[in-house]
C-alpha cells in the first residue's frame, strides 16, 4: 500500500468503529506528516492547543516554519476557515494548512493558494465511508509547504502591521491561558503575574488588558533586541534576553523572565513564530527607514501608531493616544527655551548644567505622558544644536548633564519601548555610546499614582524599582521644566486615589504640605456642579499634577498641549481660579479645530485640528518665579485658526516671544481664559439669570437608549413596550441591539420596570425629541428603570396639568451663532431637545401640587390639583416694582393694573428671540445659564409679551398658519436624496416641496438646521398625507419665526430700560 493509502485506511477504521470524533485521527495525521516533513519536527502538544495554538507546529532545526490546524472529517472548510479563530491563525501565522484529514488547504500570508488545494478522498456521510480519489498526491503540497519561508520585511510600516498581528495572537493565547488557569482553580504563573502588575503598576489591570500588556512586552522586547543585534550574532528566545538593551533594565529583566528561558510552555509557538518573523527583516534597511524623519511623519512614532491601529484601536482611544505634530512640539520646546534663557536668566536654557547647592542640577525636565518619547527626542535635538561647534564634548555633556536630569514617565508597555528605542538610536546617531551602567530615565510607572512600598517578588521588585526611580522624581527631585501631551479621555482611565484627593485639594504622603490648590472650589466655596465629570479628565489629573509639581520646587515653567475645554468651560472655573493663583504668567494658545462645536475661521472658513480628533486643543504654558512676582497671575491669550497646513507653517515658525499675545483680565465667577467684551459684562449681569428666576429646572429625562424608549406613535411604543417586556433579558439585548448594560441602565431592570407598571397604556406620554418633532415614550417616572432617568421631580410637572417650559442649555460648545431657546408643553429629551451636542434643560412655567399620592395622579386634568408659577419671590417683587403693575398666578394680565406669570414667560420669549440680544451677549451665553433684562417701560413690555406669545404658539404648532410653500408634484413621497436648489428642496428625483427661502432653509434652532434635519431624519421613509402637511407648517412656522424676530428687533433696543 503507498503511503496515502494507508493512511486513509486508518481513517477508515477509526470512522468504522463508530465512536470517531476529531482526535481520533490525530496520531494518523501526525505519522502522515512525519513522513511527508521528514527533515521536520511535527509538534502536537494538547495544553498548547487548550489554550489556542493550532494542532501542529511544524520545525525545522529551531525554527518554526508552518502551522497545521485539524478539523473533524466532513467539516466544512470555506466555512471555517472564516471563523474568528481561523481569522486569528491566517493574519498572524505566514504558513498554515487547514484541513479535516481529507482535504488540505494551504494559506501563505492569510490568502488561500486555491490551485494547490489536495483532496485525498470524499466523505459518504451516510454511510460513514471514504471514496478515495484516484492519483490522489499530497506530496507536492508538502514539498511547497516544507519550504516555504517568511517574505524578507524590508519596509517598517509592514514590519508593524506584522507584528500587531502576531501581538493580537499572543494576546488572545494568554487570555486562554490565563482562564486555563482559572479553571483549573491552580494559581500558576500568569495569575501570580497579574496580581503582581495590579498591586505595583495598575491596581484596576483587568486579565484582557494584562494579556494585552504581556503581549506587547514580548513583542516590542523582541523587537528592541533584534534592533540591538549584529548581522553574525544568533538571535533566538534563549539569546533574545542579552541583546534588550541596557538602556533599558527594567524591560532586560522582565522579559527574560516572561520571553526567556522560563517562558510559559502555552505562549512557546506564538513567540518562536515572532522570532522567525524578525528573523527574515532587513533590519539595516528597517533603521535606515528610522532615520527618514520628515515633516509630521516621524517614522518611530507611525511605526508604533501602525502597530496601535492594526493591533487594538480601542486602546488608542480609552487611553488618549495620539501622535503630537512636531510644530507644536517644536513650538513649546522652543518657547520653554526661551522662558529659561529671558525670564530665568539661564543663558543656556534647555542645555544649562547648573547645580544646586544639594550638587543637583537646577533645570531637570520631565514628560509625564512620554509616549513615544516626542517630546524628550526634540528636547535632546534642541540641546545638542548647543553642541553643533564642539562635538567632541557631547558624550561626555551627555554622560554628565543631560542622562541624569532628563526624564519620562509611561504607563503603555508599546509606547515605553518606543520611546527608548527612539531615544537611543537618537542619541547614537549623535556619536554617543551608552556605558554599562547607564540608562535612559524613562519609567513605566502611572504618573497620577502615588508611591509604593518594597515588594516580595522578582517582577514586583523589578516594576518597583522602576515606580521607586519614579516616585524620586515625583516627590524630591526639583523638576523644574514639565512638557508634553497629556491623554485626552473625557472618561478617565485614571482614578487613583492620590490624584482624586490632589485635585480636590487633600494631598496624601506629602506631610511637610498642607495648602493646595482645589480645583472642585472656586473663591473658597463649592462648585456646586450636578455633574463636575469634565473635572476628570486625564489631561486635568496631568495638569494637576504638573501644577503640584511645579509649586514643589518652587519655581518653574509648565507646557502642555491639551484639550482646549479648560479655558472657557464654566466647570473649570475652579481649575483656572487656582492656575493662577499659583503661577506668575500665563500663556494660552487655542489652536482650535474643534470639529464638534463646528468651529469656523473668522472669515468662515472650516477650522481644521492639527490632530486627527474632534476635540479642538490649545498649548498652554505656565511660568512660575521664585520670588513673589504679581499673583494673581497675568493670563495672556491667542488664537491660531485655518487648516493644518497654515497652523503647522506658523508653530514652525514662531514661539512665545514672537506670537500676538493678548492680555486678559480673568474675574470672577468664571475666571475666563478667553477674551470677553468686559465692557458689557456688567450690563449682561444686571439681568436676572434663568435658574434664579426659575429654581426649579433640570435637565431633559435620559434614557440611555433611545432607539428602544423613543418612538413615533403611541401604537409603536405600546408595540416595542410588550415586546421587549416578554421577550428574555439576552434576547431582548440582541433584538433591540441594546449593547452591554451602563452603570445607571441594565435591559434587566427596564424589562422588570415595565412588567410593574402592568404594561400601562397612560404611561405612554409624548415627549418633545427635537423642534417640531413630537415622538413618544413610556414613562414610569422611575429612576434607573426603562427610562435611565426620568427627571420626575421636574418633568411631573408637565404630566399633571396643562403646563409651559423653556428649554435652554447652560454652555454652548457650537460656535455658531447662538439660537438655543425653545418652548414646549411636553416631557423633554435631556440630549436631544434643541441640541445633539449640549444638554437641553427645562424650566416648567407652573409647579403642580396634588392632594393624591404618586407621580401621576390626573393626567392631563386640573380638577383636585393646584399650581404655582415657578418664579423666585424675589424676582415676582421685582417684576411689580419695575412695572408698577400686580402679579398674578393665573390666566393673562391687562398690562394696565397686573401683570401674570405667563405674560412674564412670554415676554422673556421674545427677548431670547431678538437676534440682537443673541450677538450682543454671545460670549457670555455661550458659557452659562441665559440672563433676562427687564423692562420698566410698560408699553414695550406688552408689545414683546405679544410677539413672545405668537411666538410660543407657533412653535408648540398651536397656531393657524397660512404659508405659501407648495408640494407640487405626485409621486410615492419616498424620502431619497434631499438637495435644495433655487427655493426647492427635493426629497427624491422627481418630488420637492417649493417655495422656501434661503433664510428658511439655513434656519437653526440650537444645533439643528431645522428644515433640513427633519426631512434626514425621514430618509427611507415614505411622507404619508399628514407628514407632508406637517413639513408645510414648519416651513411656514420658520418662515413667520423669522419676521417675528425681526419685529422684536425693531422695538427693543439695548441696553434695555
Amino acid at each position: 500500500m503507498t503511503l496515502i493509502e494507508t493512511y486513509l485506511a486508518k481513517l477508515q477504521a477509526n470512522l468504522t468503529t463508530g465512536k470517531a470524533k476529531e482526535l481520533t485521527h490525530r496520531m494518523a495525521l501526525q505519522h502522515l506528516l512525519e513522513t511527508l516533513l521528514f527533515d521536520c519536527q511535527v509538534v502536537h502538544e494538547a495544553t498548547r492547543i487548550a489554550c489556542g495554538a493550532p494542532d501542529f507546529e511544524i520545525i525545522k532545526g529551531e525554527e518554526p516554519i508552518g502551522h497545521i490546524e485539524a478539523k473533524d472529517i466532513g467539516e466544512d472548510l470555506v466555512k471555517l476557515a472564516e471563523s474568528e479563530q481561523l481569522k486569528r491563525y491566517r493574519d498572524s501565522l505566514s504558513n498554515l494548512i487547514l484541513t479535516d484529514y481529507l482535504e488540505f488547504r494551504w494559506f501563505t500570508e492569510g490568502e488561500l493558494r486555491t490551485e494547490l488545494t489536495v483532496k485525498l478522498a470524499n466523505f459518504d456521510k451516510n454511510n460513514n465511508r471514504l471514496i478515495p480519489i484516484e492519483n490522489a498526491d499530497l506530496t507536492p503540497l508538502m514539498e511547497l509547504f516544507r519550504t516555504s519561508r517568511v517574505a524578507t520585511l524590508r519596509d517598517s510600516e509592514q514590519l508593524a502591521k506584522k507584528m500587531a498581528r502576531i501581538a493580537r495572537l499572543i494576546c488572545h493565547v494568554i487570555e486562554e491561558s490565563y482562564q486555563h488557569e482559572l479553571r483549573e482553580k491552580n494559581k500558576g504563573l500568569l495569575q501570580a503575574q497579574l496580581e503582581t502588575f495590579r498591586e505595583v503598576l495598575l491596581d484596576n489591570l483587568t486579565a484582557s488588558e494584562f494579556a494585552d500588556m504581556y503581549a506587547q512586552t514580548i513583542c516590542y522586547g523582541l523587537f528592541a533586541a533584534k534592533c540591538s543585534t549584529e548581522s553574525t550574532q544568533t538571535f533566538n528566545r534563549m539569546t533574545a534576553g542579552f541583546f534588550v538593551p541596557k538602556t533599558n533594565p527594567f524591560l532586560r529583566n522582565l522579559f527574560n523572565q516572561i520571553a526567556g528561558s522560563e517562558l510559559d510552555d502555552r505562549l512557546v509557538w506564538a513567540v518562536e513564530h515572532l522570532i522567525a518573523v524578525l528573523n527574515r527583516i532587513d533590519i539595516t534597511a528597517i533603521l535606515e527607514d528610522f532615520s527618514k524623519r520628515t515633516g509630521r511623519n516621524d517614522p518611530i512614532v507611525h511605526f508604533y501608531e501602525t502597530f496601535l491601529r492594526e493591533y487594538n484601536p480601542a486602546l488608542r482611544e480609552v487611553r488618549g493616544v495620539y501622535y503630537t505634530p512636531e510644530s507644536v512640539v517644536n513650538y513649546i520646546v522652543r518657547s520653554l527655551d526661551l522662558i529659561l534663557k529671558k525670564q530665568f536668566q539661564l543663558k543656556e536654557g534647555l542645555a544649562d548644567n547648573t547645580r544646586l547647592d544639594s550638587g543637583v542640577h537646577k533645570v531637570q525636565i520631565l514628560d509625564p505622558a512620554t509616549g513615544t518619547g516626542t517630546f524628550l527626542y526634540a528636547v535632546i535635538m534642541k540641546i545638542f544644536e548647543r553642541f553643533a561647534k564642539v562635538k567632541g564634548a557631547w558624550s561626555s555633556y551627555v554622560s554628565e548633564h543631560l542622562l541624569p536630569r532628563v526624564y519620562g514617565f509611561e504607563l503603555l508597555m508599546a509606547p515605553y519601548t518606543v520611546a527608548h528605542m527612539k531615544l537611543g538610536l537618537l542619541l547614537k546617531e549623535y556619536g554617543y555610546d551608552f556605558q554599562s551602567n547607564e540608562r535612559l530615565r524613562l519609567f513605566l510607572t502611572n504618573t497620577l499614582d502615588e508611591p509604593h512600598g518594597d515588594q516580595k517578588t522578582l517582577m514586583a521588585q523589578w516594576l518597583a524599582n522602576e515606580a521607586a526611580a519614579a516616585n524620586a522624581i515625583k516627590q524630591d527631585a526639583p523638576v523644574m521644566v514639565i512638557l508634553g501631551n497629556p491623554p485626552y479621555s473625557g472618561h478617565s482611565a485614571n482614578f487613583g486615589e492620590w490624584i482624586t484627593q490632589l485635585l480636590k485639594g487633600v494631598l496624601t504622603g506629602f506631610s511637610q504640605e498642607t495648602a493646595v490648590a482645589n480645583y472642585f472650589q472656586v473663591d473658597g466655596k463649592p462648585l456646586g456642579e450636578r455633574n463636575p465629570k469634565w473635572l476628570n479628565d486625564d489631561y486635568v489629573k496631568f495638569i494637576r499634577f504638573a501644577h503640584w509639581r511645579i509649586v514643589r520646587t518652587g519655581y518653574g515653567v509648565l507646557g502642555f498641549i491639551t484639550n482646549h475645554g479648560y479655558l472657557d468651560n464654566p466647570t473649570f472655573r475652579g481649575m483656572r481660579q487656582a492656575l493662577m493663583q499659583d503661577f506668575n504668567e500665563i500663556y494660552l494658545l487655542d489652536l482650535h479645530g474643534n470639529s464638534k462645536k463646528r468651529e469656523r475661521t473668522p472669515e468662515g472658513n472650516p477650522d481644521v485640528n492639527v490632530f486627527d480628533i474632534q476635540q479642538g486643543v490649545s498649548i498652554g504654558i505656565f511660568i512660575k518665579h521664585k520670588k513673589e512676582y504679581q499673583r494673581p497671575a497675568k493670563v495672556f491669550h491667542a488664537d491660531l485658526w485655518g487648516n493644518r497646513a497654515a497652523k503647522d507653517t506658523y508653530l514652525n515658525a514662531h514661539d512665545i516671544s514672537s506670537t500676538q499675545w493678548t492680555e486678559l483680565k480673568p474675574t470672577a465667577p468664571f475666571y475666563m481664559f478667553v477674551p470677553q467684551n468686559i465692557d458689557l459684562k456688567q450690563e449682561y449681569e444686571a439681568g436676572w439669570k434663568i435658574t434664579e428666576m426659575m429654581p426649579i429646572n433640570s435637565v431633559g429625562i435620559v434614557t440611555a437608549r433611545d432607539k428602544l424608549a423613543v418612538q413615533n406613535t403611541p401604537d409603536a411604543m405600546m408595540q416595542i413596550i410588550r415586546e421587549f417586556a416578554t421577550l428574555e433579558t439576552e434576547k431582548a439585548r440582541q433584538r433591540f441591539d441594546l449593547g452591554k448594560d451602563a452603570r445607571d441602565w441594565k435591559v434587566n431592570t427596564a424589562q422588570k420596570d415595565i412588567i410593574d407598571s402592568g404594561l400601562n397604556r397612560e404611561l405612554v406620554q409624548p415627549i418633545l425629541y427635537r423642534p417640531f418633532d413630537k415622538r413618544y415614550t413610556y414613562y414610569t417616572g422611575n429612576s434607573r428603570g426603562f427610562i435611565c432617568r426620568p427627571r420626575s421631580e421636574v418633568m411631573r410637572h408637565m404630566l399633571i396639568g396643562d403646563n409651559l417650559g423653556l428649554i435652554t442649555i447652560r454652555r454652548s460648545r457650537s460656535s455658531d451663532s447662538y439660537c438655543t431657546f425653545f418652548v414646549t408643553d411636553l416631557l423633554v429629551s435631556g440630549s436631544t431637545a434643541i441640541s445633539s451636542l449640549d444638554i437641553n434643560y427645562l424650566f416648567p412655567l407652573y409647579l403642580y401640587s396634588t392632594k393624591e399620592k404618586g407621580l401621576f395622579p390626573a393626567f392631563k386634568t386640573e380638577s383636585d390639583s393646584q399650581r404655582k408659577p415657578n418664579f423666585n419671590p424675589d424676582f415676582i417683587t421685582h417684576i411689580e416694582r419695575n412695572l408698577k403693575l400686580e402679579f398674578i398666578d393665573e390666566g393673562r394680565g391687562d398690562l394696565n393694573k397686573t401683570v401674570s406669570a405667563e405674560d412674564v414667560f412670554f415676554y422673556m420669549y421674545a427677548v431670547f428671540h431678538s437676534p440682537t440680544y443673541r450677538e450682543r451677549y454671545a460670549g457670555f451665553l455661550k458659557i452659562d445659564f441665559p440672563r433676562l433684562p427687564l423692562t420698566s417701560n410698560r408699553e414695550l413690555f406688552s408689545q414683546l409679551v405679544q410677539l413672545g406669545n405668537e411666538l410660543a404658539q407657533i412653535h408648540l404648532m398651536q397656531a393657524a398658519l397660512d404659508g405659501d410653500n407648495g408640494y407640487p408634484i405626485d409621486g410615492d413621497n419616498m424620502v431619497d436624496k434631499i438637495v435644495y436648489k433655487d427655493g426647492q428642496v427635493f426629497i427624491n428625483a422627481k418630488q420637492y416641496f417649493d417655495g422656501i427661502s434661503e433664510d428658511v432653509w439655513h434656519f437653526y434652532i440650537g444645533g439643528y438646521q431645522v428644515c433640513q434635519k427633519w426631512l434626514k431624519d425621514c430618509k427611507g421613509h415614505r411622507l404619508n398625507f399628514d407628514e407632508i402637511n406637517h413639513y408645510l407648517y414648519i416651513l411656514a412656522a420658520i418662515k413667520r419665526t423669522i419676521a417675528l424676530m425681526a419685529e422684536i428687533d425693531a422695538i427693543l433696543s439695548f441696553p434695555v430700560e
